[in-house]
């Protein structure tokens, strides 16, 4: 009987131990956080997070065969932890990836407005070509801004389907 309840005990913590993270988050994507410093990213990584001048360069780390960019840059974390290289932002462009409203990747606009229009601070802005010089007619980004955590979460739209997200640092510039 105490085999048996080992036994069960010890398959209930490996099924829980083992659920997949797909948490979706002002501050995360699964288990990587914003401001998380780096050789913590690292080691969830299991590889070398690389710092890259270029903004459109970032590292891509593979969590349970789902993808997900990293940019990790020296940052302010506290007083005493100045410049710091940490997380700066993260996206994804996997549907796996869902906030606690259940969205993400392959919503709609319309999804998005009626699952955070009661949200304090969110905005609807027009996106720009890939060349960076006029505005598309086709993207749009649905912004979450999370005032507490100085972040921002941002759903992109390329004809109103949610086709990328991003968590990023607000510098409030």
């Amino acid at each position: 009987m105490k085999k048996l309840t080992l036994i069960l005990t010890l398959l209930f913590f490996g099924v829980f131990s083992a659920q997949e993270n797909y948490e979706l988050t002002t501050l995360r994507i699964g288990p990587y956080k914003i401001f998380m410093k780096a050789d913590e990213a690292e080691k969830i990584a299991g590889k070398k997070l690389l710092q890259y001048e270029d903004w459109k360069k970032s590292n891509t780390v593979n969590f349970q065969g789902e993808n997900i960019e990293i940019k990790i840059l020296n940052i302010f974390i506290s007083e005493k932890e100045n410049n710091v290289p940490a997380v700066y932002s993260l996206s994804t462009k996997s549907p796996k990836f869902k906030t606690k409203s259940g969205m993400g990747i392959g919503n709609t606009k319309n999804e998005l407005i009626e699952a955070y229009k009661n949200y304090p601070n969110f905005s609807v802005n027009q996106g720009w070509e890939d060349n960076g010089e006029k505005t598309s007619k086709t993207i749009s980004y649905f912004n979450l801004s999370d005032l507490d955590a100085t972040t921002e979460l941002s759903f992109k739209l390329e004809n109103n389907i949610v086709t990328q997200v991003s968590i990023f640092i607000n510098e409030g510039c």
